[in-house]
């Protein structure tokens, strides 16, 4: 039962006052259901009409205020095809949707409630009836890791604060861990490495790892190579920009085919990361220093060996991540006994 309605409202005021009032989008819509029943939408609002056939049209505004999107975000949408009014007036341009409508955009807003991008929600709506439910499936299990992968990656960084906030009680200064990264000096054999090069900007590496590794271990896979190796990364750019790096993904194998290179080996400074990906910082930053106090200078654009596959890794502390510096003695360096 409704409230008031024994206290001499009428049904159809109950019905607004709980529209209006109603945060929840399920009662919000029943509210529109029943008022149209008893057929007081269009009396009282001169901003919705009745479709031929008799189907309800809200206005832009009404339609809006009912989903929790803004009318501008509603004109973008139309604009990009993601979802059109199903009606405008020829006369005053007037935008209309119908109640049927209504369910779309919730499933839109839900989706992006997930992080799909409107590109990726976009394609979703245009998937097939009969293949939709299987690829929806698929594309929430993704978007389900990606998350996980984010939620993993903050809990990490809330321990990591909680040792910094110890370290610093103690006296014991919140960069101290420099100190503790080893760098050895290795090596290297030549290896056979199977490759996609790619510029990348840094919003793309979380998705391009999955993406550019799955199609090597794909090809992989279908050819019958022979894995000799874990993952390995290859930064070429000579300095970092946030919109385009020369990333290389590469996985070494034994047979020489489309797709793969030599890596030459030599003389390589090497530290060993067992943590989070965004420590890597701090290791780039210790195997510089150290290079640049030992007098010896790069060679060869530095590479990350991941011994724990990025696929793979679950816990952040489990990770195990070899990074490489190819490198030569210069003619004349300073040596630190």
């Amino acid at each position: 039962m409704l409230p008031c309605t024994g206290l001499g409202c009428s049904r159809a005021a109950v019905l607004k006052l709980c529209f209006y009032f109603a945060v929840d989008f399920a009662l919000r819509v029943r509210c529109i259901v029943e008022l149209n029943k008893v057929s007081i939408l269009k009396a009282c609002s001169p901003y919705k009409k009745m479709k031929n056939g008799g189907d309800l049209l809200l206005s832009i505004g009404e339609f809006s205020k009912i989903c929790r999107v803004s009318t501008k975000t509603l004109r973008y949408y139309d604009e990009i095809g993601l979802i059109n009014p199903d009606e405008i007036n020829p006369d005053n341009g007037y935008r209309y949707y119908s109640m049927r409508q209504l369910k779309k955009m919730l499933f839109i807003n839900r989706l992006k409630s997930y992080h799909f991008s409107l590109e990726e929600i976009k394609a979703v709506l245009e998937w097939e009836e009969d293949q939709s439910e299987e690829k929806l499936c698929s594309a929430l299990n993704r978007k389900r890791r990606e998350i996980q992968e984010k939620l993993n990656t903050l809990e990490y960084t809330l321990k990591q604060m909680s040792n910094d906030l110890l370290n610093l009680e103690q006296g014991i200064p919140m960069m101290s861990h420099l100190d503790n990264i080893e760098v050895q000096l290795v090596e290297t054999e030549p290896m056979n490495i199977l490759y996609i090069r790619q510029m990348m900007s840094s919003d793309d590496y979380a998705a391009g790892y999955g993406k550019f590794f799955s199609r090597l271990y794909e090809k992989i896979t279908a050819e019958k190579l022979t894995l000799l190796g874990t993952p390995m990364t290859i930064y070429h750019s000579p300095d970092y920009n946030p919109a385009r790096n020369d990333t290389e993904f590469a996985i070494p194998i034994e047979e020489t085919v489309k797709g793969t290179r030599d890596l030459p080996g030599g003389l390589c400074a090497k530290s060993v990361l067992k943590g989070s990906y965004s420590e890597l910082t701090s290791v780039y930053a210790k195997l510089t220093e150290w290079v640049e106090n030992e007098g010896y200078e790069l060679v060869n654009s530095p590479y990350e060996v991941y011994v724990t596959d990025p696929n793979q890794a679950t816990v952040a502390e489990n990770m195990v991540t070899e990074v490489y510096f190819p490198m030569r003695k210069t003619s004349i360096g300073v040596t630190r006994e």
